[in-house]
């Protein structure tokens, strides 16, 4: 997700690529790794929705496949018994507890059972889950192929094409949507006291982090020597970002009652660009168009477009062209900071629903637009996930028309869960809504027009669309 970590998980928010490279997710830490309780993980679960910095895994459509250093000297040692146990068995040089073939599978049920929502065809039925344990649990299970097998087949059964099971090595193929440079995601997650936390929910198994020492459940300090309390997740995911091969130094603490360790991490950024832009002519020369077009929703799709509006605008844009066809998402976060920088503060970028569907919640921008002048979005049927979650937040807000073919319809969210083996699970734990309050799963977002029209019934339209806002 994209990664979007449950307190004993993490997790990434993305929709896929051309596969079998599958690079599309961030990991999920389970349970046992981080001895994570169900109500501890369920208090994540319903942070995760909440949007902060949530990487929950977008996948995009079934039909189209998706694709250091040594630890300085602790500076405190743990405060509690229970802490420091958990550090001896988890620290530098520990033999991790072998995990067994019916624990890895009841590991999975038990992720599903907590946080699946059921939107398929299929009625999600507890009582029907749990019988499926027991069969399960009463196969002999001799190996581990068995096992991830048996997993599978389980998965597949909840009747939803996006929950299913990763191998090792899938699960590790998730680079390049990490959004900081050194392999870990960041959520900010509140404490008991009500103070605002960073933490390492997400970490790319042998990345430049993990390398150095890094571990999930971690709390970010400092990053060069700056406190970073106060920051957000975004905020600090920039900080720690830089050109590849240049190093980052970092202070966490382990775990809520850990030691504190400095690391230096040398950055490793390996996503590309995925944006391109041009200015254009129109209407006989007379204005200049802004043209950019975002292929996907990597760890760069951020600043890279901000860097393109503002150049197009010192080159004399009047209005912006975002061309968002074919494109199948990706980080789900990038897509919502993207979509802030054209709304208004406070005005929704989207709802989220988890399984309590009484339970929504609201994303809004929390700042000035970057860009006020009007917006073209061109989709078609391929404009999937976190891509939708844009157009439908500036269509919604009367910030832009929408123009081409109705989008794909991919409105679930996934959370990537890591299990004991370096395996992992996919599930769908919620979904988005546009601000219009439209279910965009399986219904996808119909646009305005087929074909571009003159900027002046753009404006009309938007304008249009204001006054019944206000109205």
């Amino acid at each position: 997700m994209g990664l979007l970590l449950l307190l004993c998980s993490s997790s990434v928010a993305l929709s896929p690529l051309p596969s079998p490279a599958q690079p599309l997710s961030p990991r999920a830490a389970a349970a046992a790794p981080v001895r994570c309780t169900s109500s501890a993980r369920r208090k994540l679960m319903s942070a995760a929705l909440s949007g902060a910095l949530s990487f929950s895994l977008l996948f995009s459509p079934p039909s189209i496949a998706t694709e250091s250093s040594p630890a300085r000297t602790a500076k405190s040692e743990p405060s509690v018994e229970y802490c420091r146990e958990e550090e001896k068995e988890d620290g530098p040089g520990a033999v991790p507890e072998k995990v067994t073939n019916e624990g890895l599978v009841e590991e999975a049920w038990n992720i599903v059972n907590e946080s699946f929502l059921g939107t398929g065809r299929r009625r999600w039925s507890p009582e029907a889950w749990q019988r499926k344990k027991e069969d399960v649990l009463n196969t002999s299970i001799t190996t581990r192929s068995k096992a991830h097998e048996l997993i599978r087949r389980m998965l597949a059964g909840l009747g939803d094409p996006y929950t299913r099971f990763l191998s090792p090595d899938e699960l590790s193929r998730m680079a390049r949507y990490d959004m900081t440079g050194i392999g870990i995601n960041l959520r900010e997650v509140q404490d008991d006291d009500g103070k605002v936390k960073l933490k390492v929910l997400g970490l790319l198994l042998d990345g430049p982090a993990h390398a150095a020492g890094v571990r999930q459940g971690d709390e970010i300090l400092a990053v060069n020597g700056d406190d970073i309390r106060g920051k957000s997740a975004i905020e600090v995911s920039s900080l720690l970002q830089g050109p590849n091969g240049t190093s980052v130094k970092i202070e966490v603490k382990h775990r809520d009652c850990g030691p504190v360790q400095s690391f230096e991490v040398q950055r490793q950024l390996v996503a590309r660009t995925p944006v391109f832009y041009r200015l254009e002519d129109a209407e006989n020369g007379t204005m200049s168009i802004g043209y950019i077009r975002l292929k996907e929703f990597n760890a760069l799709a951020i600043k890279d477009l901000v860097t393109a509006m503002k150049r197009l605008q010192e080159m004399g844009s009047s209005y912006f062209i975002l061309d968002l066809r074919d494109n199948l998402g990706g980080l789900v976060q990038a897509g919502i900071e993207i979509a802030k920088l054209f709304l208004n503060q406070g005005e929704t970028v989207t709802y989220t629903v988890g399984r309590d569907s009484q339970h929504q919640t609201t994303i809004t921008a929390d700042a000035a637009p970057l860009v006020k002048d009007p917006v073209i979005v061109l989709v078609n049927n391929k404009t999937a996930s976190a891509s939708e979650i844009v157009a439908s937040a500036l269509h919604d807000n009367c910030r832009a028309v929408l123009v081409g073919d109705r989008t794909f319809g991919k409105g679930l969210i996934q959370s990537v869960f890591e299990l004991d083996d370096g395996s992992g699970v996919v599930v769908t734990i919620g979904k988005y809504v546009t601000p219009n309050h439209m279910d965009i799963n399986g219904n996808g977002i119909e646009p305005d027009y087929r074909s571009p029209p003159a900027w002046n019934e753009v404006i009309k339209r938007i304008s249009q669309c204001k006054m019944l806002r206000q109205g």
